[in-house]
């Protein structure tokens, strides 16, 4: 990719202080820990803003300097709050990365007049940022779209990577009555929306067919889902949705025997962690957004010639399957599943 910009690409100056606006999705967050790693290694010194649910990634990349919460909330341009933070952010960073593509996501480092503003030409917010790039035809992997930024060659071979406190895994899992590589984790649920759900008769088929306990990670939101998976496999599942923080289930996911999940922010976090995993894509693609884990299994019906009729919806990438027939999800059998996970544990 080549930058598109009125003047030179920045070139910050060593120690020099850059804000990075983080994106709203968890798996998109843990994507963006190459680009930050690349930006530290070169001197700069970095903010994260991130909006609260987010923030605790940041927390785990050491390259980070400090993280602020941005009190913004989803939907709305929220003006006065962008610039009443812009006011206090005013004369303290160099730079601006802009990760998201919306015009409200550049609107704060312009107020906050920092001098190099990079990021995608995004929506109507040309005049918002100084160093833009084009942006990519079809979906490019999304780690190599943010990398991109750092203005660097070879961003095709980076893979995220998370970093805990000392103890912190020990500490979860004891919080939990849990031994360390004693159980497995799923992640059940997906925020984009139910047609990247695996079914939870699924999940719960699974989970009885193991050797120890499946601990269910997930939102306050997604604990109902949870719930029903765990009283379909008595005895066979805890349920830990919504009861932890999110590092707390970072913790919990670095220290499991290895983790099966739909397309999410979670499966992310897992292959950050160089947990063993399973990840199962229906509606959306691998190839789009792997999980960039040298012990990951990928299971996609779309790309199985054994699979008859085939699946010429998929990608879809929609919330809710337009069709009714979820087929791509519901026709992955557990035994299926079962087998990788124990070919990637």
């Amino acid at each position: 990719m080549t930058l598109l910009h009125r003047r030179t690409a920045p070139r910050p100056t060593p120690a020099s202080h850059s804000l990075v606006v983080a994106p709203q999705w968890i798996g998109d967050a843990v994507m963006t820990e190459p680009l930050l790693r690349r930006l530290a290694a070169r001197g700069e010194r970095l903010t994260v803003g991130a909006l609260p649910w987010v923030a605790p990634v940041y927390r785990a990349m050491p390259q980070v300097d400090s993280v602020i919460e941005f009190p913004f909330q989803h939907g709305g341009l929220q003006f006065a709050a962008r610039r009443s933070l812009a006011r206090e952010l005013h004369g303290r960073f160099e730079t601006a990365y802009v990760l998201p593509n919306s015009l409200k996501s550049a609107l704060l480092p312009f107020l906050a007049s920092i001098p190099h503003r990079v990021g995608y030409l995004g929506e109507a917010r040309v005049g918002l940022l100084t160093h833009r790039l084009k942006n990519p035809r079809g979906k490019l992997p999304m780690v190599a779209f943010y990398s991109a930024l750092s203005g660097e060659p070879g961003i095709e071979n980076d893979r995220p990577r998370l970093a805990l406190p000392p103890g912190a895994v020990e500490r979860a899992a004891q919080a939990h009555a849990l031994q360390v590589r004693g159980y497995y984790t799923f992640a059940p649920g997906a925020e984009f929306g139910g047609s990247k759900r695996w079914p939870p008769a699924h999940y719960a088929q699974l989970a009885a067919g193991l050797d120890a306990p499946a601990v269910l990670l997930g939102s306050g939101k997604e604990a109902p889902l949870c719930e029903e998976i765990a009283q379909a496999a008595p005895g066979r599942c805890v349920n830990l949705a919504g009861k932890t923080s999110l590092l707390d289930a970072f913790a919990l996911i670095a220290g499991a025997r290895a983790m099966v999940s739909n397309d999410s922010g979670l499966m992310h976090v897992a292959a950050a962690f160089g947990v063993p995993q399973v990840a199962l894509f229906g509606s959306t693609s691998p190839l789009h957004t792997p999980p960039l884990n040298a012990r990951a299994q990928v299971l996609w019906l779309k790309n199985d010639p054994a699979y008859q009729p085939p699946l010429d919806c998929a990608p879809c990438f929609e919330r809710e399957c337009p069709l009714g027939h979820h087929r791509c999800l519901h026709d992955l059998p557990p035994g299926r599943v079962q087998k990788a996970l124990a070919s990637a544990s």
